[in-house]
């Protein structure tokens, strides 16, 4: 049943999500603690509420979808949250928080996505159906926010931006780069 519904495995879909993070990595790895935290006005996310709303999003996925657990940093969960207006987004984490709340996320998103492709879950099929299509929004989602990363780091700080990692699962949608699973 799942080979009708997709042709990528979960296994290729953690490959995907591991490439994802690491293009987002790559824009950011050269950007200063003033550029990570630049904004264009108080109604305007920098680069660094970005980075910490994907994972937020993420772990906020696995863990209400497919295996509740407390949040990895309530703080940053609410701070990150799209719910939370642009002019509250302003007083951002060190970046060497950001960087491990990415890592810790990453780290469960992995871990049950694991469990769940073992078999290791009650409900194992249902399970499967949902990671497959939680992780391709979790890489589209990480792949959007990337986007408009690229966008400041390019236009505002006048970097160029890193060569996407090439996939032949990745597809560009209105310019943006998605995961076709």
């Amino acid at each position: 049943m799942m080979d009708c519904m997709s042709h990528l495995s979960i296994s290729e879909l953690l490959n995907e999500y591991d490439r994802a993070l690491d293009y987002t990595t790559s824009l950011t790895a050269d950007l200063s603690a003033s550029e990570i935290s630049w904004r264009a006005d108080e109604n305007s996310s920098a680069i660094g509420w970005h980075l910490g709303h994907q994972p937020a999003v993420s772990h906020f996925m696995v863990r209400n979808l497919t295996a509740a657990e407390p949040p990895v940093d309530a703080e940053l969960d609410a701070l990150m949250d799209s719910a939370t207006a642009a002019t509250d987004r302003g007083t951002l984490p060190e970046l060497a928080r950001l960087r491990g709340y990415r890592d810790e996320v990453a780290d469960r998103v992995r871990f049950h996505v694991r469990n769940i492709d073992a078999g290791n879950v009650g409900a194992p099929a249902q399970l499967r159906i949902i990671a497959h299509t939680m992780m391709t929004a979790i890489i589209n989602h990480e792949y959007q926010h990337s986007k408009w990363i690229g966008e400041v780091r390019s236009e505002v700080h006048g970097k160029d931006l890193p060569v996407i990692v090439n996939s032949e699962h990745l597809i560009e949608v209105d310019g943006y780069w998605m995961v076709q699973a």
